[in-house]
């Protein structure tokens, strides 16, 4: 009881100044408050600090010491792994910081924490541009970007990270810090893949292009027992794509709820519309498609097309290697994991990285997958909770299933909770060390860990 105690009068004390809204168990919207986008994630913080500030930022942070208790932060809630909030701790929730400023003139956009892409989206295109952000709208900017950042633009723009010019963020200290190439140029060089490791990113610089505003986009679905055919002729196609044109290969359910198999393709051409539309021509003519959404769009439709597919709420378990290579061994154990998947919700989906995303140097920055080839994502996804056994079971057994074809380093981004090993290891590879000391260097104490953490070492 004197922990509690000591909560409810240290939020009290701090009520008075706090620009953002506090919320504790039983105040009325908490409940919403501390749920993220998976669904499987229950945890209960002490309190929630509603961030609209950086001045809020650095009170919550403050307030966190001074009760001795852990810290979770929060930008769109999307981490599969929950580790955007925390049991008996402080969330700082930056879902109110949505201040977005875009320079036309320049081609930069500002954007705070807690913006989503569809809103930054939104904004930039207005004038004609745009950054590589995720492929479903309703991810935050702050946590993808962080972590690499694939998107529909990496081909010709690279990852999200990338396209940073500089970050504002708040240390373990409390202290309000500016990183880019000029200030802290060895914190900005950690923080372009180092997650959320080194403080609260609190706005963000980025580089915009000019994309759009519309896109030659879409998916082609084929019924899945042409799946080895299909997943074929994209790893043919993949062998040669220009830089403009991504490509994504999936085995997935049909999205009329029906239930049905299906292997598709969902594409994006962020180049002139004639040059997509001669593009994506290769895909069209394959064989006979059952469903065929290829078309000029919007880039913002088009970046949301796949939101229906990722409800909020829904129970999600992810488990992603990259591949040496798609073999045709490879392929078809995918397709008889996929035959006994029990989700009509769940799906197997490769990313395909190319071009300018594989153009810069492992160190360049803190994200080291440099290489042509192919992100592999068991995406497990259900609603009904007695189900959960099941599909996280199939997720894990698929993934097993893959181990022969995985190569070295993993996704940050994607990363779950029940890894045996040190997966961050892996997933920085050769800047592991280099980032053990920078986080020694600017969180020594290990303040920031409730993430794919990056343990200090001197």
């Amino acid at each position: 009881m004197t922990a509690v105690r000591s909560v409810a009068a240290a939020v009290s004390e701090l009520g008075g100044t706090f620009g953002g809204e506090l919320l504790r168990p039983a105040d009325p919207c908490y409940e919403e408050a501390r749920r993220v986008h998976n669904g499987l994630i229950d945890k209960r913080p002490a309190v929630i600090m509603r961030c609209r500030s950086t001045v809020d930022v650095t009170e919550a942070i403050t307030l966190t010491r001074q009760l001795g208790l852990e810290v979770a932060v929060r930008g769109g809630g999307h981490n599969v792994a929950g580790r955007a909030t925390i049991d008996g701790g402080v969330m700082i929730d930056l879902a109110p910081m949505k201040t977005i400023e875009v320079d036309p003139e320049k081609r930069t956009v500002r954007a705070q924490g807690g913006v989503t892409w569809g809103e930054l989206n939104r904004e930039t295109q207005r004038h004609g541009l745009a950054v590589t952000g995720g492929v479903v709208s309703s991810t935050g900017i702050a946590g993808l970007t962080l972590g690499g950042g694939l998107g529909w633009l990496m081909g010709k723009h690279g990852l999200a990270l990338d396209n940073l010019r500089s970050v504002e963020l708040v240390s373990a200290q409390g202290e309000v810090m500016c990183a880019s190439e000029h200030e802290q140029p060895d914190l900005f060089w950690a923080i372009r893949g180092g997650g959320g490791n080194f403080g609260v990113a609190t706005m963000f610089e980025y580089q915009l292009h000019s994309v759009g505003p519309t896109v030659t986009s879409g998916l082609i679905a084929h019924p899945f027992d042409r799946a080895r055919d299909v997943l074929s002729f994209f790893r043919e196609n993949t062998a040669g794509l220009p830089d403009e044109h991504v490509l994504f290969g999936t085995l997935a359910h049909a999205p009329d709820g029906s239930g049905m198999k299906l292997a598709a393709m969902v594409t994006c051409h962020c180049g002139p519309q004639a040059m997509g539309e001669k593009a994506v021509l290769p895909l069209k003519r394959f064989a006979s498609p059952v469903l065929d959404t290829v078309a000029p769009t919007s880039y913002c439709e088009f970046n949301g097309m796949l939101d229906a597919g990722y409800p909020k709420g829904a129970f999600n378990y992810w488990k992603s290697t990259f591949l040496k290579e798609l073999s045709d061994e490879a392929i078809d154990t995918m397709i008889a994991c996929f035959a006994r998947c029990p989700s009509p919700m769940a799906q197997l989906l490769l990313e395909h990285i190319h071009g300018a995303a594989t153009r810069i140097g492992i160190d360049e920055t803190a994200f080291p997958h440099r290489a042509m080839g192919y992100n592999f994502l068991v995406l497990s996804q259900w609603k009904d909770p007695r189900e959960t056994d099941r599909c996280i079971g199939w997720a894990r057994e698929t993934y097993a299933q893959m181990q022969p074809f995985a190569a070295q380093g993993r996704y940050v981004n994607y990363l779950d909770d029940d890894e045996p090993d040190d997966p961050v290891a892996a997933a920085y590879g050769p800047n592991y060390r280099r980032l053990q000391q920078v986080k020694a260097k600017y969180d020594p104490k290990n303040f920031f860990r409730m993430n794919q953490n990056i343990r200090p070492v001197p």
